[in-house]
């Protein structure tokens, strides 16, 4: 028997994130929620003791982006970290400035204010940034694992999934997908 060194929590939350997409040992927010607090981000719980107009910084990963044709061009978009979910509402003018990091991005930090009505409560965005680069430092190796010359596909099966571009699904960055439909 071979001992081999225990893998560190967060890069088994990333294993698990890139064949499940879900862990049930840690959510990927927690790891890095020490260090968004230190930049003045709040959690998801702490919404519900928000104020009407409050300004916010949130980051969470994304699990939808909706923009329904009955909207008026008004995107919504749900986050989740560790202790929940959020909602945000992005208006047409901030969906145009921001377009390209709201489609792309897995992990979105987002400046706005709140605003609650009873117990239904969503945060307005006025900024949103791309912050999925902080997933990738949970497993800094990438998880490229050692290939033998045997691994190699020199001539892929016709039609097969697997061609050369795409790569082995072991080097999959941690990059939840999200649910999106429009």
């Amino acid at each position: 028997m071979v001992p081999l060194p225990v893998m560190p929590l967060p890069e088994q939350v990333v294993a698990d994130y890139q064949t499940l997409r879900l862990s049930l040992k840690a959510h990927p927010m927690a790891f890095l929620r020490k260090s968004l607090r230190q930049q003045g981000y709040a959690a998801a719980q702490d919404l519900a003791t928000a104020r009407n107009h409050q300004r916010v910084k949130l980051a969470g990963l994304v699990l939808v982006r909706q923009r329904p044709g009955s909207a008026k061009g008004v995107c919504f978009i749900t986050l989740e970290d560790e202790t929940g979910t959020m909602n945000l509402v992005v208006w047409p003018k901030v969906m145009e400035e921001f377009r390209k990091t709201i489609m792309q991005a897995r992990l979105l930090a987002v400046e706005g204010r709140v605003q609650r009505e009873v117990e239904i409560v969503h945060v307005v965005a006025e900024r949103l940034i791309d912050r999925t680069d902080a997933l990738l430092r949970l497993a800094p190796e990438g998880f490229a694992p050692a290939f033998s010359h045997a691994d190699e596909v020199v001539r892929p099966v016709q039609g097969s999934a697997r061609s050369p571009q795409t790569g082995h699904p072991r080097d999959a960055r941690i990059v939840p997908k999200s649910r999106d439909f429009h």
